[in-house]
């Protein structure tokens, strides 16, 4: 079978793992490393297609769950697939649904998220069925998942096939295997048992996406597998190494992460998984943890942040985030952020964008979540920009020394 991607590496960093690449797609190239866009239904909340393309986003990434549930993956492919649905006419991705397993059960009512402090005893997980528990949305099984409709509470049940199905019938270019999130609360036991459970659905998937192929002669996604294994530096060189053994097309790094050992986890996995495969960091977007992750050999980074923040009124500037929103921005006619070349920063005041915000105006989150997408997608195009000049430790240290004041 003919690879659906192809992979290749312009420029590595001198003595680290970072690499400028070029990812080839049916429907485009992505620059790497490169921030990928959120449209979790099929849409990028606030803005047109027309408006993403504006941002300088080169691909967007979709949700398993979500179209499986509304509109449903049947009639995406009736309609032609993502590309078509949305009017978006670059490269897309779909993820596995493994993060709402993980959001939906182990941690449901918990308000854990990719990023957690492992310090703070509120967010530590108890056993995972005790009576009288905030019920869960999601029961994981051996198998799959069964999990209750956040619309309507109708029972699904979701196993690696399954996944692999829905993710083919979205019609995009890079799709996932099916995994299990886990939290680095959870304890070293849990960890393995739910590192071994995605180890096998990882094999599923593979399987079952090769026979798709096959049956279609030859034609198909893209499939990367998930590396897993918590904070526990055993488990995720065991992850590495098994996942990165089988033939799929490239690499997530998944798992909810503690911030002060991010990057520790990602250099454990980037060490073994094969070189001239793209490597995605799932989950993650602030700019410290992206200048992390482009430093230790990471391709590719999915958020929601830069939207959701965008829709909040917390904007992203050269010299921090702020919030628009405050009393301090209603005389500033000064622009959002001087130094950005975005639409919004170009044409509209500070004060303007405190009005909308303040006013409850649905352009103040459009403007906000333009901005912000600019700002993030950008600034890894300046990172990748910085790898082939030669010059990252000295884009990264000026950029930093001014956004962490």
């Amino acid at each position: 079978m003919s690879k659906p991607i192809k992979f290749s590496i312009k420029k590595e960093l001198d003595g680290k793992p970072g690499r400028a690449g070029v990812i080839e797609t049916p429907h485009g190239t992505i620059h790497t490393p490169a921030f990928v866009s959120v449209g979790t239904k099929a849409s990028v909340k606030a803005l047109t297609p027309e408006q993403i393309l504006e941002t300088g986003a080169e691909v967007v990434l979709a949700n398993t769950y979500h179209l499986y549930l509304e509109p449903g993956d049947e009639r995406v492919k009736k309609f032609g697939g993502l590309q078509k649905f949305m009017n978006w006419h670059g490269p897309t991705m779909t993820d596995s649904g493994g993060f709402q397993v993980f959001s939906l059960g182990a941690a449901y009512g918990k308000e854990i998220s990719k990023v957690v402090s492992i310090t703070d005893p509120s967010q530590l997980l108890s056993e995972r069925s005790l009576d009288g528990e905030e019920p869960r949305l999601a029961k994981i099984g051996q198998d799959g998942v069964s999990f209750r409709s956040h619309h309507d509470g109708t029972l699904h049940y979701i196993t690696p096939e399954k996944s692999i199905d829905i993710q083919h019938n979205l019609g995009a270019d890079v799709i996932f295997a099916f995994d299990e999130c886990t939290s680095p609360t959870e304890s070293y036991q849990y960890q393995e048992e739910a590192l071994e459970r995605t180890h096998r659905w990882a094999k599923r998937s593979l399987d079952h996406h090769n026979s798709l192929i096959r049956a279609n002669g030859g034609i198909g996604p893209a499939l990367f597998g998930i590396v897993q294994g918590g904070r526990e530096e055993a488990l995720r060189k065991r992850s590495a190494e098994f996942i990165g053994g089988l033939d799929f097309d490239g690499f997530g790094i998944g798992g909810s992460f503690a911030k002060e050992d991010m990057e520790t986890a990602v250099k454990w996995v980037n060490e073994i998984l094969p070189k001239d495969k793209p490597r995605h960091l799932l989950g993650i977007g602030e700019p410290e943890d992206l200048f992390m992750g482009v430093e230790n050999g990471v391709d590719l980074f999915d958020c929601v942040a830069p939207t959701r923040n965008g829709r909040g009124g917390t904007l992203y500037t050269s010299s921090g985030k702020i919030n628009v929103r405050n009393a301090e921005y209603r005389e500033d006619t000064g622009p959002l952020d001087p130094e950005c070349g975005c639409s919004v920063c170009k044409n509209y005041s500070r004060a303007y964008l405190c009005h909308l915000y303040r006013a409850h105006e649905m352009l103040g989150g459009t403007l906000g979540s333009i901005h912000n997408l600019y700002f993030i997608i950008n600034l890894v195009k300046q990172m990748r920009q910085a790898i082939l000049d030669g010059n990252f430790q000295e884009f990264k240290t000026k950029f930093l020394s001014k956004y962490s004041k």
